[in-house]
């Protein structure tokens, strides 16, 4: 069996991540022979869909294990998991035989590789819209069914010997297992630091992914492999040897690059193989900052350095907090060299850091790995690599990292990701806000469930849905748990005000297709009209109309034919409003109601000491109009429940309020009569914040917006207006 190599001048990453991941099982000194004992009659002339042994499979893969430093406990797991299928009960039975831990560790990981084939298959009958969506959703899933490190281990160590299998026997996998190998096992090798098998497991992938590029680069190289290593290694010696002798406590790690690795970078950057420095590469660790600059001073000493190919990330740092000096030098054969020097808190960080050093060089300053990181599922990953060091106890540490999260399959094994409670209705929004409209059961699993079902890890969920119709009022009630996720609970929430504004359109549009028909307008236009009212659509006209916040007045006004435009001496400068809240007027009071909101309507225009009538709106209080208001007949007889009796309120001793009335004057069209009119309100004091003019025939219609305190001064107004010469009447509207 094929050793694991370990990295030169690497550290052991993998020693106490190991131990950690192992805690949980009871360390019996006999349990991996046992083990193997009790699943050789099981396994021993079973094959894997791949073709290989089962037994040899799993002895391979124990042997994986034992390279990266597990335990005989650890290495018996890997037997009683490929054991599981062919009993009854396994739970039980490898329980009462081998204890709990190994029975939950064996059921776990056994359900994770159907999930994972499950989801392979899918793959190949239809690939996915977008690829890297479905890759980052398979990671999260197989860490959120792996409550300790155990099964990504086993996992892990049995994805390699696949790949060593299907090389040694000359049998390509299939492209699904070679890209999942490649885009889901070998980053979560690399984030989890266990880089001998990130390496291979890559090189080995791309190989039967790629097989002539991977030959090429092959060939390109000027070194085998194991010569490039050893030649590094004693690079790496040499470099550390005479930092040392200059006073640098320092520690070089030699970082030979793999095939894999230089293609990504070439195609990444688009470089040619001459191009790509770092083939050879080593990472240099000081104590302090003071150390990164003497040891690079000291190196571009001893190099020769490539100028265009300096960075420091100490001074600069990249927009993730990563921090280092990347320098590239030639050695005496005019060979290449990248080196990267940082103290140890920027290793650890570039390392370990919620922006890991895999979202740096997975993803890329311009994301050439096709690959992105989430924040929050990274700072999850930044943790649990933190428990793994500090914590004994796995299993029980670990336990809470992933709960906030749950990954269920569709019927074609798509993976969906759901919040902890979530139900098969949350399920339905999150494929298609439509299927959760018309869902009406659901199977989890083949069997089926109430829709207000918990979810679980893992499950297959099948929406069972009407051809048409809508939600039930029911999902909104949070006693019921119909619904977990905000999605959902919006989805409902958002059919319903869109049922109610259909209604609330629908009022609209009856009110003002019968005032088109009394006007006699039948074949207007609507989306042009309402356009012209200042509305984006036929719609958002009928909506407001429906709701009672805006009059048909201004519709009929809009339908007198079309004057012509005021001369330049009829122009008038327009005064802005004062409301009678901004003058300290004294309002409206609803009677036997302190401080309720009240407006003035707009298409009467009510003022003291008219008499009034109030009328509850939707959302905007009590709207005041006066008795005689067409408008408001018309609604008291529609919604009689709606009106309220109001009263003019006092004006304050300081203040009087005033109040905008419609002022209607019909005159002999003239040069000048605008100005006249307004001369008049002028002299009188009295404000105009709004005029509409229309001639037509030698006849002037005008409408004057006057702001007044009460309607008896209004009243002799008008009387000193009908008075200009050629006004023929002047009266409120």
């Amino acid at each position: 069996m094929k050793a694991v190599p370990a990295a030169p001048g690497a550290q052991e990453p993998l020693s106490g991540l190991v131990a950690a991941a192992e805690q949980s099982l009871p360390q019996d000194a006999d349990a991996l022979a046992r083990a193997r004992a009790f699943a050789e009659p099981l396994i021993a002339g079973e094959r894997l869909d791949t073709g290989e042994n089962t037994l040899a499979h799993a002895d391979a893969v124990a042997a994986i294990l034992q390279a990266l430093g597990g335990s005989p406990a650890m290495q018996a797991a890997s037997y009683l998991v490929y054991a599981c299928p062919h009993l009854h009960k396994p739970q039980d039975v490898i329980a009462k035989a081998f204890g709990p831990s190994y029975a939950e560790l064996a059921v776990s990981t056994n359900q994770l590789v159907r999930v994972q084939q499950q989801a392979r298959a899918a793959g190949e009958q239809r690939p996915l819209d977008d690829p890297r969506v479905q890759t980052e959703a398979v990671r999260k899933m197989l860490l959120a069914f792996s409550r300790d490190l155990r099964v990504v281990l086993l996992r892990l160590a049995s994805r390699l010997q696949t790949l060593r299998w299907h090389a040694a026997s000359k049998q390509p996998p299939s492209p699904a297992v070679a890209r999942e190998s490649l885009q889901v096992f070998a980053p979560l090798a690399n984030r989890l630091g266990i880089w001998q098998l990130k390496w291979e497991m890559e090189d080995l992938a791309f190989r039967f992914l790629e097989p002539e590029t991977y030959k090429d680069v092959a060939r390109l190289l000027d070194q085998k492999r194991g010569e490039r290593e050893a030649d590094m290694a004693g690079l790496r010696q040499r470099l550390q040897e005479d930092l040392r002798r200059q006073g640098i406590e320092a520690q070089v790690q030699g970082r030979p690059k793999h095939i894999y690795s230089i293609v990504r970078k070439m195609r990444g950057k688009s470089l040619g193989f001459d191009k790509v420095f770092d083939l050879r590469a080593l990472r240099v660790i000081v104590p302090q900052v003071r150390d990164c600059y003497a040891a690079l001073s000291w190196v571009h000493q001893q190099f020769e350095p490539v100028a265009s190919e300096f960075d420091d990330y100490i001074a600069r740092p990249k927009p993730n907090g990563y921090q280092s000096l990347h320098t590239v030098v030639r050695d005496a054969g005019g060979r290449p060299i990248e080196i990267q020097i940082r103290t140890r808190a920027m290793h650890e960080h570039a390392e370990h850091g919620v922006a890991a050093h895999w979202a740096y060089k997975e993803a890329g300053a311009k994301g050439y790995a096709g690959v992105s990181a989430s924040g929050t599922y990274d700072a999850k990953i930044a943790v649990l690599r933190q428990l793994l060091a500090w914590e004994r106890d796995l299993a029980g540490s670990a336990q809470g990292l992933f709960d906030d999260r749950i990954y269920v399959l569709t019927p074609d094994a798509a993976v969906v990701e759901l919040p902890q409670g979530a139900t098969p209705v949350d399920f339905a929004y999150s494929v298609h806000t439509n299927l959760g409209h018309r869902c009406r059961g659901a199977r989890v699993d083949g069997a089926m469930v109430p829709l207000n079902t918990q979810l679980q890890n893992g499950q297959t969920v099948e929406i069972v849905a009407a051809k048409e119709g809508g939600p039930s009022r029911d999902w909104l009630n949070a006693d019921l748990g119909f619904l977990a996720s905000h999605r959902g609970k919006a989805k409902v929430r958002a059919w319903f005000n869109e049922q109610l504004r259909h209604e609330t359109e629908g009022r609209g549009r009856e009110a003002v297709d019968k005032l088109l028909q009394r006007e006699g307008r039948t074949a207007m236009n609507q989306a042009e009209l309402a356009s012209q009212l200042g509305f984006k659509s036929p719609e958002d006209l009928y909506f407001v109309v429906g709701k009672d916040e805006y009059s048909l007045r201004n519709i009929e006004v809009l339908l007198r034919p079309p004057g012509a435009a005021p001369t330049p001496d009829d122009q008038l400068l327009l005064k802005k409003a004062r409301t009678p809240e901004r003058s300290g007027g004294g309002g409206v009071l609803v009677v036997g109601v302190d401080s309720l909101l009240t407006q003035l309507a707009r298409c009467c225009k009510p003022a003291p000491p008219d008499a009034i009538a109030g009328f509850v709106t939707r959302g905007k209080g009590v709207s005041v109009h006066r008795t005689d208001c067409s408008n408001f007949r018309e609604m008291a007889a529609r919604s009689g429940e709606r009106v309220v009796p109001v009263a003019w309120g006092r004006p304050r001793v300081d203040a009087a309020a005033v109040y905008p009335v419609d002022v209607a004057v019909e005159a002999a069209d003239r040069q000048g009569l605008l100005r006249d009119i307004s001369e008049v309100f002028a002299r009188e004091k009295m404000n105009v914040i709004g005029v509409q003019t229309q001639s037509v025939k030698g006849t002037a219609w005008m409408t004057f917006t006057v702001e007044t305190q009460d309607s008896g001064r209004l009243a002799r107004v008008l009387g000193a207006v009908a008075g200009v010469a050629g006004v023929r009447s002047a009266r409120r509207r």
